[in-house]
């Protein structure tokens, strides 16, 4: 006899989860978390009024474009839906779920000051020994140029891979400006009219049955009313011969 675990999807959690506990210890988004905790973002906090609705703080938002442009996600769009669907992402974003118009106009409107801290990040990074960020080269193997070991921890060996590491940051923005701007769907949703839960097909069989019935009724009763003669039923002679009217 098969053993399989339970697939239980609707129990609720005794306790409120934490999406803390649920992402690895030494996972690259707790590595942007710590480190943008530590950046100056007063030119961006600063512009902000205090006054009407509440606005997204720019420490997460950050971090959303630094993790998500460093690991291939460039469409302000899948940045949002990651907010839902991936631990990283939603660790990220302290279980908030900015919309894509915020993100995309963040960006926008602090694409100078982004691109600074975005290269800050990176170079803390390779300060700290980590080579490579997602899919960013962080030990400048991009570099050609014939140095020994004693030129390759020279100043002017920094300057060159901080020249690249600015190079590569300005790639990813105009490659998040250009995946906005086509803004192709990704197939990952669902119509609108399919998303409802009554309309479903994995509604329960019961239900289902009397979705069913509910409909043949509703089919009856709109058709038109036979006449007597026609609603008789008629009757079957199989085998017998149809008795004969008498004169």
């Amino acid at each position: 006899m098969s053993n399989f675990r339970l697939i239980d999807r609707d129990t609720g959690f005794l306790m409120p989860p934490s999406v803390d506990e649920w992402l690895p210890e030494r996972h690259l988004a707790r590595f942007v978390v710590e480190v943008i905790a530590g950046l100056d973002l007063r030119a961006m906090t600063g512009s902000y009024r205090g006054s009407g609705e509440a606005s997204y703080h720019p420490e997460p938002l950050l971090g959303l474009l630094v993790y998500g442009y460093a690991t291939g996600v460039f469409s302000s769009r899948m940045l949002e839906r990651a907010t839902h669907d991936s631990v990283a992402f939603r660790f990220i974003a302290a279980n908030e779920h900015p919309d894509h118009d915020t993100i995309a106009t963040f960006r926008r409107r602090f694409l100078k000051q982004i691109e600074a801290l975005f290269v800050q990040v990176l170079v803390l990074a390779r300060e700290m020994g980590v080579l490579k960020m997602g899919t960013v080269a962080l030990d400048g193997t991009k570099i050609h140029a014939n140095a020994s070991r004693h030129s390759a921890l020279s100043y002017e060996h920094a300057g060159k891979i901080e020249t690249q590491l600015k190079a590569e940051v300005a790639d990813l923005l105009a490659k998040a400006e250009a995946a906005d701007q086509a803004d192709v769907p990704d197939g990952m949703l669902i119509p609108e009219e399919l998303a409802r839960r009554n309309d479903r097909s994995r509604r329960s069989p019961r239900r289902a049955r009397r979705s069913r019935r509910e409909r043949r009724s509703v089919m009856r009763a709109s058709r038109p009313a036979r006449s007597p003669a026609a609603s008789r039923p008629r009757r079957r002679w199989k085998g017998l011969v149809p008795p004969t009217r008498s004169i």
